[in-house]
């Protein structure tokens, strides 16, 4: 069985060695993968010494990263972790073998109980556990750690995953995937540790904050659009209703409309909502269509227990 441990990198001179090093005591068969994304500084020297296959991805962005390392390598197990050192590559066993054993198509190492001071900032975290109650709360709570960067993948859900992020949205991308196609998936409990000294954060929190809320706004609407314009309708619905039982009451007692430009506002406003339902009903039914062709593609290829 083939394994392949990707490794996105941008500005990682002070730990890609480390790394690198870690995954190969771990998986000794393995072969590891580091794709820079532009780095300014020596990631790619020091990579290629520490004994990685270095490619390069010319597009900014851990999305765009993430696309290219799904479309390039070839192997029946994938293992991703970011280049930062601060993810237990002697976890990446266990979670290989949860994949195989349970035949599942994902699973991910949780970060949320880390003791280590310093490994998850408490902003980080808040944002962390508030953006996936979001993804729980619209498309299924099965993990408590979504945006977390380590994880190990079958290879039927590499090849069938439409990789579309460009950023740091893309782990959210990846889990609302699987979500959306009731794949078999797992989470369990890893160590993570504080970067180490020379490293620094590339997440942005206010800014790729908003942009995974974004992105989780964009999911819906193409994931669930029944949900999403008819809670659109919903409203425009509320405030037809609101400015429109004023003026039904005045009409019954004087038989007037006083309120000609209120009395057109709710018309129209109603006539909004209910196209706005019509639209989610359409494109629910183009969103089944679609979601059945992306799993018929997933099962062409073998589940990770058959290639034992």
């Amino acid at each position: 069985m083939k394994i392949a441990v990707i490794i996105p990198c941008y500005d990682e001179e002070a730990a890609i060695a480390q790394v690198v090093a870690d995954f190969r005591a771990a998986l000794p068969s393995a072969e590891i993968f580091v794709y820079d994304n532009n780095s300014r500084d020596n990631t790619v020297s020091v990579a290629r010494a520490a004994g990685a296959t270095v490619r390069t991805e010319m597009l900014q962005g851990k999305g765009n990263v993430v696309r290219r390392m799904f479309a390039d390598v070839d192997a029946d197990i994938y293992v991703m972790a970011d280049g930062d050192a601060t993810y237990h590559a002697a976890s990446a066993p266990e979670m290989i073998a949860m994949l195989i054993d349970g035949n599942l198509d994902m699973v991910v190492g949780s970060r949320l109980h880390s003791e280590e001071a310093g490994a998850f900032r408490l902003g980080h975290q808040f944002g962390n556990r508030v953006l996936t109650g979001c993804v729980a709360w619209l498309f299924g709570n099965r993990f408590d750690d979504m945006l977390s960067g380590y994880r190990v993948f079958s290879r039927r859900f590499v090849k069938s995953f439409p990789a579309l992020a460009e950023s740091f949205e893309t782990e959210t991308e990846l889990t609302v995937h699987a979500l959306a196609l009731r794949l078999p998936v797992a989470e369990v409990k890893t160590p993570y540790g504080a970067r180490p000294e020379g490293s620094t954060s590339k997440l942005r929190t206010y800014r790729d904050g908003a942009r995974i809320l974004v992105t989780i706004i964009k999911l819906l609407k193409s994931e669930r659009p029944l949900l999403f314009f008819g809670v659109g309708g919903g409203v425009l619905a509320a405030l037809s209703v609101l400015l429109g039982i004023p003026l039904l009451i005045t009409f019954i007692e004087t038989g007037l409309v006083p309120r000609l430009p209120t009395a057109l506002l709710s018309t129209g406003l109603m006539l909004l909502a209910f196209l706005s339902a019509t639209c989610g009903l359409v494109l629910d039914t183009v969103t089944q269509g679609r979601r059945e062709m992306k799993r018929l593609h997933y099962l062409e290829l073998p589940a990770p227990g058959s290639l034992r």
